[in-house]
């Protein structure tokens, strides 16, 4: 599913959302309604997989959103149990836009002691030589993503329990993943050591739930207990609750900076801190860094909104909703000619031409990737009559591309690594052009004293070209790191 038209091919996408539950009955049902509320970390498919004491295991994978698949009493019936885990989807690794069935997680393997299925969050940065060494002793692929590795990995293992052989083969991999798997009664869930992606533990009566975020727990009612830690891995059931060990060898955490600002939804808690509020300390650093004298400012929908919020507050500049975005516009959106095609950014927004008349606007975004959504937005604010246009973004420079679970362009598709912040505000056409520092977006996360550059608190690699794992697949393939300085 190729998406509609460029405001949505140029945003950073999550890779996915991942979510599961114990203890209920009709588990598939509290999944569903979790992957919905995390439907903005992956609108390319879904999938649910339970497991019934008398039916076993079943699953359903779909292409689309889940509440188009996950809604229908006919599929729901057909995944009765008490135990079920799920995953949205928007690929990094495997066949961008091209998506086989084959490559919807959750992915299900039958092993010697039973079966196991398994949703993963992230990027494997050495999956290609794990998956050559696989293949050359005996393994037989079923799908193009990463993820996949981690069950052949588990069945060449020889832990005695299916929990020991998702420790032992998240031992052999590489790069990001927070991971929820299922047995026939354990949930069990995992973060890499670095805890570069979320993943949260919430409980809803007797059940226990996981989740890639908080939003999701909210959705069914259930309580927010603890995030699970860098390098932990729980093992939950019905009988036993939640069993905690840490198998990984201790690192400093990395979590990624930018699920503060744009990957999770407003409404979680991340690091104990509400990422509403994060952001809207966002605009207010923005407005300390990089004050313009302008009559409006103006959010780019919808998640420059808190950003903007925080820098008309701290500016003293009136907040307005210059743009206005039609929410009815999905990613299927027919354009059945180049005329209708380059509508573009139209199809989805639109300027409040009465407000915007003769005011010197300032435009708040979360980031500008390549930057071709930028100008069309400007061409619209110029358009309705603005004097003056004024960008101001919610993130550093995107200027490295990320491996660990972002779908960013290439390299020399980011305006920032080729462009200097004069350069991409003349090839936008924008009055002025600021960026929030990184020290800035670290005080706007909590960090008082900003970056520690000998020892990051986050893993920043898309803006500092620092990576915290080492991308083994992306070098053999050319990939050329910053010089250390």
């Amino acid at each position: 599913m190729p998406p509609a038209h460029p405001f949505d091919d140029d945003k950073l996408k999550e890779e996915c959302g991942i979510f599961g539950i114990v203890g209920v009955t009709d588990a598939a049902n509290f999944v569903a309604l979790g992957l919905h509320a995390l439907q903005h970390r992956g609108q390319e498919a879904g999938g649910i997989v339970v497991h019934h004491p008398e039916h076993g295991f079943n699953s359903a994978r779909r292409f689309g959103y889940v509440r188009d698949n996950f809604t229908s009493q006919s599929v729901m019936e057909t995944l009765p149990g008490p135990i079920a885990i799920g995953h949205v989807r928007y690929s990094t690794a495997g066949s961008k836009g091209a998506t086989a069935i084959r490559d919807v997680q959750p992915f299900f393997g039958e092993l010697s002691m039973g079966g196991v299925a398994l949703a993963h969050n992230g990027n494997i940065t050495n999956a290609n030589a794990l998956r050559r060494e696989l293949i050359e002793r005996g393994s037989i692929f079923q799908s193009s993503s990463d993820s996949e590795c981690i069950i052949h990995l588990m069945a060449r293992s020889m832990g005695r329990s299916i929990p020991d052989r998702v420790e032992e083969a998240l031992r052999k991999v590489e790069g990001a993943f927070s991971v929820v798997a299922m047995t026939r009664t354990k949930l069990i869930g995992v973060r890499d050591p670095l805890g570069v992606r979320p993943l949260v533990l919430g409980k809803l009566g007797e059940a226990w739930v996981l989740s890639s975020e908080t939003c999701a727990l909210d959705i069914i009612g259930a309580e927010f207990i603890r995030e699970i830690a860098p390098g932990e891995m729980v093992v939950i059931s019905e009988k036993t609750g939640v069993e905690s060990h840490f198998p990984f060898r201790p690192q400093k955490p990395r979590f990624c900076i930018f699920e503060h600002v744009y990957f999770s939804r407003p409404d979680s808690i991340i690091g104990g801190r509400s990422v509403y509020e994060t952001r809207r300390q966002i605009g207010v650093e923005l407005a300390r860094e990089a004050p313009v004298e302008a009559d409006l400012v103006c959010p780019v929908p919808d998640s420059g909104t808190p950003a903007a919020i925080g820098f008309a507050h701290e500016s003293g500049i009136p907040y307005g909703m210059g743009i206005v975005r039609n929410q009815y516009v999905g990613r299927t959106f027919i354009e059945p000619t180049e005329q209708i095609r380059n509508m573009g950014v139209r199809l989805k927004l639109n300027v409040n031409r009465a407000l915007i008349k003769g005011k010197r606007v300032i435009l708040v975004d979360d980031s500008v990737v390549r930057g071709t959504t930028s100008r069309k937005i400007k061409e619209m604010i110029l358009d309705a009559g603005a004097k003056e246009v004024h960008f101001r973004i919610a993130s550093p420079p995107t200027a490295w591309p990320c491996f660990y679970g972002v779908d960013t362009p290439q390299r020399d598709k980011l305006l920032a690594a080729t462009m200097s912040e004069d350069e991409m505000r003349d090839h936008l056409g924008v009055d002025s052009l600021k960026f929030i520092s990184l020290n800035g977006l670290y005080r706007a996360a909590g960090e008082a004293s900003g970056r520690n550059d000998a020892h990051p608190q986050y893993c920043d690699a898309c803006f500092s070209g620092e990576y915290p794992v080492r991308p083994a697949d992306m070098l053999e393939q050319g990939f050329q790191m910053k010089a250390a300085e």
